[in-house]
C-alpha cells in the first residue's frame, strides 16, 4: 500500500550529504526518509563517485534527517560533507534538475514489479568485477536483477530484489566473488525500501509494467444502435414447435 507522502511546510528547508558510493548514499537516504518527516528530492552525481543525497522538509525535519543520514555515510566511511539550507529561495531549483526530472521519470516509467521488495546493492571497481558479483548473486538465491549504476572512478553498483534473506544471502556471495576477481568498494541491504527510495532507484526496463488506458466506445449512441440491431436480426424460436409435456396422470386413476 503506498504511503502519503509528508506535505513540504512553508518553512521549508533543503539537506543535502554527499558521499563518494552509491550504496552508501542509498543508505544515508533511506535513513533520511525513516528518520524524519522529509521528502527525497533524489540523487545528484558529479563524477569520480561522488553522489549527494538531496531532501526537503520542515526546517527541524531536514537537520534531524541529514544529522541521521550523516551518521550513517560515517559509519561507512563514506561521508564527503552534509548541508542544510533553511528557506530556500524559489530560484535555487535551477541548480537542483533533479527534481523536475525525476517527476518526468516515474511519470513515464509506470509500475515496477520489483516494488516492495528488499534491495541489495554491491558496488565494485571495475565492471568484470560487478558483472562476476551479479552471476553469483543470482546463483546463489533467489533474487532479481533490477539494474545497475556507474558513478565514476570505475565505480559500478549492481541493484537485487528479493526476500530479505535472499538478498542478504546473495550479497554475501557476491562479495566473494567481486574481491575475486577485482576489488569490492562497499555493499548495502535495506529491508524495507520507502516509495520515495523506490522511485530513486534505476529499475531495468523489462521489469516495468506500463499503465494500459481503459479502451471506451468512442461514440456511445453509435455503439448503442448497433448492439439494438443485433438483437433485432437475432431469431427467436417458434413456439408452436416446441415440445409439449404431457399431463401426469392423478393419484385416484392410478388406484
Amino acid at each position: 500500500m503506498t504511503s502519503p507522502r509528508p506535505p513540504i511546510p512553508l518553512e521549508s528547508a533543503l539537506g543535502l550529504v554527499s558521499t563518494r558510493s552509491f550504496p552508501a548514499i542509498v543508505g544515508t537516504a533511506d535513513m533520511m526518509l525513516k528518520s524524519a518527516a522529509v521528502r527525497l528530492v533524489g540523487y545528484e552525481k558529479i563524477g569520480s563517485g561522488y553522489c549527494t543525497a538531496v531532501v526537503r522538509g520542515g526546517i527541524s525535519d531536514v537537520r534531524l534527517a541529514v544529522e541521521e543520514g550523516a551518521n550513517v555515510a560515517e559509519q561507512f566511511g563514506q561521508l564527503v560533507s552534509k548541508s542544510v539550507i533553511s528557506r530556500p529561495l524559489a530560484n535555487l531549483e535551477m541548480v537542483l534538475p533533479i527534481s523536475g526530472r525525476l517527476a518526468r521519470m516515474v511519470s513515464e516509467q509506470g509500475y515496477s514489479r520489483l516494488s516492495n521488495l528488499a534491495v541489495g546493492l554491491l558496488e565494485t571497481r571495475g565492471f568484470p568485477a560487478m558483472v562476476g558479483a551479479a552471476d553469483a548473486m543470482l546463483k546463489a538465491a533467489e533474487v532479481q536483477l533490477s539494474g545497475y549504476e556507474i558513478i565514476g572512478d570505475g565505480l559500478c553498483t549492481v541493484i537485487i530484489r528479493g526476500r530479505v534473506s535472499d538478498v542478504a544471502i546473495a550479497v554475501e556471495a557476491g562479495m566473494h566473488e567481486a574481491d575475486r576477481i577485482g576489488e569490492l568498494h562497499a555493499v548495502m541491504v535495506i529491508p524495507r525500501p520507502l516509495d520515495d527510495l523506490e522511485d530513486t532507484l534505476p529499475t531495468a526496463s523489462c521489469w516495468i509494467e506500463q499503465v494500459q488506458p481503459i479502451a471506451l466506445p468512442i461514440d456511445l449512441k453509435e455503439t448503442h444502435k448497433e448492439l439494438v440491431g443485433q438483437v433485432e436480426q437475432a431469431e427467436l424460436p417458434d413456439l408452436r414447435k416446441l415440445p409439449v409435456a404431457e399431463p401426469l396422470p392423478r393419484t385416484d386413476e392410478m388406484e
